[in-house]
C-alpha cells in the first residue's frame, strides 16, 4: 500500500501557491504524431485546462512513451496513470465486451459505428468497465481496417493461406482470421514496423490511417480493402485518480472528452479518401474485395462470441440493425 501511495504521488503531482494549487495527471497513447489519436489528445489535454480554469493539466505522452497499452491499461487500475486513449483489443483482455465491437462486417461504415456506439451500446460499456477499475470518458474511433501484405492481394478468403499476420492483443481479430485461413499472431503496435521490416511477419491489418503515420507503407507492398472489422479507441481514465477530482472538474473532463473526440472522428473520416492516393503515390498497390464470400467464412465468429456474451451481442447487433 505505501508503494502504491508513492506511485499515485508520482503521478498527481500538485504544486500549490498561495492563491490555487494544480493537478498533473499523465495521459498515455501509442500513436504517431499526427494521427488522429495523437491530436484528439492534445486537443483533450488543452480543453481540460481550459474548462477546469488551469486546475488540471493533462501530460500527453504519445508513441507509447508512458508505456505500451498493455501496461497503461494495468497503470490505470493501479492508479498511476491518469489517462489512456488506449485500443479496443487490449481493452478487451481486462473488459472483454469492448471486443464484441470488432465483430466482423458489423457496420457499413464509420457514422453508422458512431451511432451505435454513442447510444445504449456506449452506456453498457461504460458499466462494465467501471466494474474493473476505469471509467470509459468516450469512445474515440480507430477506424475501419484493411489487410496489407508483403505476399500477394488478398481478393479471396483463400489468398489468406499461410500467411503471417500481426493482429492486436485481441481474441476477436484471432478469430476472425483463424476463421478465414490466416496464421495470425498479436504483437505490440508498437513493436509493429521493425517485425514487418525483419520478416518476422508477411502482413498486418489496420485502418489506412495507422498505416500511414506509422509509415507501414514503408515495408508493405499491398492493401486489399478487406473492411474486415471497426475499431474504436476508448479513452479510458483511472477510476482511482478520477474519483480523487471535483464533480466540476469531473464533469469538465467529461466534456473535454467529448469534444476531442468530435476531432478524431473528424479527422478519420476526412482520412481514407486522402491516404489512399497518398499511400498509391508511395507505391503501395490497392485492391477492393468481394466481401461476400469473407461474411460467409466469418459467420462462425458471431456464434463463437454469441456463446459467451448472449445479452452484450444481441444488444450490438440490434443496435447496428437499426
Amino acid at each position: 500500500m505505501k508503494k502504491l501511495m508513492i506511485a499515485v504521488a508520482a503521478t498527481v503531482a500538485m504544486s500549490t501557491s498561495s492563491a490555487w494549487a494544480q493537478t498533473v495527471l499523465r495521459m498515455s497513447h501509442n500513436a504517431a504524431p499526427g494521427n488522429p489519436k495523437a491530436e484528439a489528445s492534445l486537443k483533450f489535454a488543452e480543453l481540460v485546462a481550459q474548462k477546469t480554469g488551469g486546475r488540471v493539466k493533462v501530460e500527453v505522452g504519445g508513441s507509447a512513451q508512458f508505456g505500451d497499452d498493455a501496461e497503461s491499461i494495468t497503470n490505470l487500475r493501479l492508479g498511476t496513470l491518469a489517462f489512456s486513449a488506449n485500443s479496443q483489443g487490449t481493452t478487451s483482455s481486462v473488459v472483454p465486451e469492448f471486443g464484441l465491437l470488432g465483430l466482423p462486417f458489423l457496420f457499413r461504415d464509420l457514422e453508422h459505428a458512431y451511432k451505435v456506439v454513442d447510444g445504449p451500446v456506449g452506456d453498457k460499456l461504460g458499466e462494465y468497465a467501471d466494474k474493473k477499475g476505469l471509467v470509459l470518458l468516450a469512445l474515440w474511433d480507430n477506424g475501419i481496417r484493411q489487410v496489407s501484405n508483403n505476399t500477394r492481394p488478398i481478393a479471396k478468403p483463400d489468398d489468406l493461406a499461410g500467411i503471417k499476420l500481426r493482429t492486436p492483443p485481441d481474441p476477436m481479430t484471432l478469430d476472425i482470421f483463424k476463421s478465414l485461413g490466416a496464421n495470425p499472431a498479436p504483437l505490440a503496435f508498437s513493436e509493429l514496423y521493425i517485425a514487418l521490416q525483419q520478416g518476422v511477419f508477411d502482413g498486418q491489418e489496420n485502418p489506412l490511417m495507422n498505416i500511414y503515420s506509422s509509415k507501414l507503407f514503408e515495408v508493405q507492398k499491398y492493401i486489399s480493402l478487406t473492411g474486415h472489422k471497426y475499431e474504436s479507441t476508448p479513452l479510458l481514465a483511472s477510476k482511482m485518480i478520477f474519483s480523487t477530482l471535483s464533480k466540476d472538474d469531473q464533469k469538465a473532463v467529461r466534456e473535454a472528452a467529448v469534444e476531442a473526440g468530435k476531432l478524431n472522428r473528424d479527422m478519420s473520416l476526412a482520412a481514407d479518401a486522402d491516404l489512399r492516393k497518398k499511400l498509391a503515390d508511395a507505391g503501395v498497390q490497392f485492391n477492393t474485395v468481394d466481401q461476400a464470400p469473407f461474411v460467409a467464412k466469418t459467420k462462425p465468429v458471431y456464434d463463437q462470441w454469441a456463446a459467451k456474451y448472449p445479452d452484450m451481442v444481441k444488444l450490438i447487433v440490434t443496435e447496428a440493425a437499426k
